[in-house]
């Protein structure tokens, strides 16, 4: 998945933390464990596991409300596929 807040398109360290903790945290809320990072070309990459319907309300989360004050100018997610048992036991922010 990759998202890329911001007015300019690239995100600022300071952006990244604030969508990072927002991120971890609705994950969280939705028991949904992987990983999030800021990537070297300014955007948003991470992995997401748990069931069907709470990915679902994540990728809403992701791709419409985001953290506050940030600007989703693009969401797209890749890779999707049933999987047997999760790989990740929480979900941590990269740094």
């Amino acid at each position: 998945m990759a998202a890329a807040p911001g007015d300019t398109g690239q995100l600022k360290r300071i952006g990244f933390e604030v969508f990072g903790r927002y991120t971890a945290a609705t994950a969280k809320q939705n028991s949904i464990v992987g990983w999030v990072r800021n990537t070297p070309s300014g955007t948003v990459e991470g992995e997401a596991e748990g069931s069907v319907s709470h990915i679902n309300t994540f990728k809403e989360w992701l791709q419409h409300t985001g953290s506050p004050k940030s600007r989703i100018e693009k969401c797209e997610f890749s890779y999707e596929k049933t999987i047997d048992n999760l790989t990740f036991d929480s979900f941590r922010i990269i740094k």
